[in-house]
């Protein structure tokens, strides 16, 4: 892509360099063996804490759809990466729990995310890409993003 190319909608651009990123975790989940892991399932695997989490609050985690996320739950455990349990609390209730094939996703996720930033970092300068970062940090704190999954 050209320079004279490239969008100045900062929705085409956020959307763009979210695609590169995504690529290159797919890439490598695929290269070790977990090429049945499709992007929206990393609506799951962000936000599932080892204590077990309802559909319900992962839905607002991820800021998502209720029936995307069911879907997506359902999807990841027929393919053995998540199980559904009962709450202990609430014999209504279900909680959604990663397995231990799931638990291998999100370290190797995380790896190649920062191996992408230090890409990123050697091309635009390790402050550009930190002011990025705060930047981004801060618009969602002014919009009071409720997600809190794993910080890197």
């Amino acid at each position: 892509m050209s320079e004279n190319s490239i969008p100045q909608s900062l929705g085409v651009l956020l959307r763009i360099a979210h695609q590169h990123f995504s690529s290159a975790v797919d890439e490598a989940l695929d290269q070790s063996g977990f090429g049945d892991i499709r992007p929206h399932h990393a609506n799951v695997f962000s936000f599932v804490p080892p204590e077990g989490i309802q559909v319900s609050e992962l839905t607002v985690k991820a800021g998502v759809r209720k029936q995307s996320m069911a879907q997506a739950v359902e999807e990841l455990e027929k393919l053995g990466y998540v199980e559904r349990r009962p709450h202990p609390s609430d014999k209504r209730a279900r909680l959604v729990f990663l397995t231990e094939r799931g638990n291998k996703i999100r370290p190797l996720a995380m790896a190649t995310g920062k191996r992408v930033e230090e890409v990123w970092a050697q091309l635009l300068g390790e402050g550009a890409l930190e002011e990025l970062r705060t930047a981004l940090q801060k618009l969602l704190g002014k919009l009071q993003y409720k997600g809190d999954g794993p910080q890197a």
